[in-house]
């Protein structure tokens, strides 16, 4: 397990794809669990110890989750999310280049138990949530576009059925569109960075998860910290990018 952030109130770790947040019908060991068993061990801490989850990352995403290691601190960081202070920001690879570079998304998200999967409409539904995010394309390679983007609501799978819904699924989400899975069978969406003002000492706080120790990440990771230009040569909005969509 990577920590990223710790203090006396929260702890922040760098969640692998594959791993759980919290318990499910697979009988996985979660990652809340992993985290207590941690700070027990850590501090040597008698009896039962406190680890709260405020928020959840589908199994095959990764990046920054956050606990919270008070009663105190879970209850204002659950008001925060609740009012929309905390900010949560992802990168997500795709295969194809959207026809807009940045653009705004809304629709409605019903969420279907049986399937676990979500399905966006443009107009309401009964049961469909109201959701909204926006993106932006930060580098471009040859075979993948680095989109980061922005959560106005925290639907069930919302980057994913958004991204899917204007031809740009992320890379390995066969669920959602693309054709070809990833070895590990993640997907490439991290939860790059969530931003906040600490819920007890009201500081600041950013706290960001490395990308994932591949050669297109780390390139793409680059091209964005350096703003470097597009390669030479276009593609077509919502093409392949690269020799073969998957």
């Amino acid at each position: 397990m990577e920590v990223i952030y710790e203090d006396n109130h929260i702890i922040a770790v760098n969640k692998r794809p594959g791993e759980i947040v919290q318990g499910d019908k697979t009988g996985d060991e979660p990652l809340v669990e992993t985290v207590r068993r941690y700070i027990k061990e850590k501090y040597a801490k008698p009896g039962n110890v406190f680890c709260g989850v405020v928020h959840r990352l589908d199994r095959p995403v990764g990046g920054v989750v956050l606990f919270a290691k008070t009663s105190k601190a879970l209850t204002r960081l659950n008001e925060m999310l609740r009012r929309g202070e905390i900010r949560k920001t992802y990168w997500a690879l795709t295969r194809c280049r959207p026809a807009q570079p940045e653009a705004r998304l809304e629709g409605y998200i019903t969420s279907v138990e049986r399937n676990n999967k979500s399905y966006l409409s443009s107009v309401p539904k009964e049961g469909a949530k109201h959701s909204a995010l926006s993106y932006r394309q930060i580098a471009q390679g040859d075979h993948a576009s680095l989109l980061e983007i922005n959560l106005e609501t925290g639907r069930k799978h919302q980057i994913r059925v958004m991204l899917s819904s204007i031809g740009c699924p992320v890379r390995g989400d066969l669920k959602y569109g693309d054709r070809r899975s990833n070895p590990d069978g993640s997907i490439s969406l991290l939860a790059r960075r969530v931003e906040l003002t600490h819920p007890v000492s009201r500081q600041p706080l950013v706290i960001e998860a490395p990308t994932p120790d591949e050669r297109v990440w780390r390139e793409l990771e680059g091209m964005a910290a350096g703003s470097a230009p597009s390669p030479a040569g276009s593609h077509d909005a919502a093409d392949p990018v690269g020799e073969q969509k998957a």
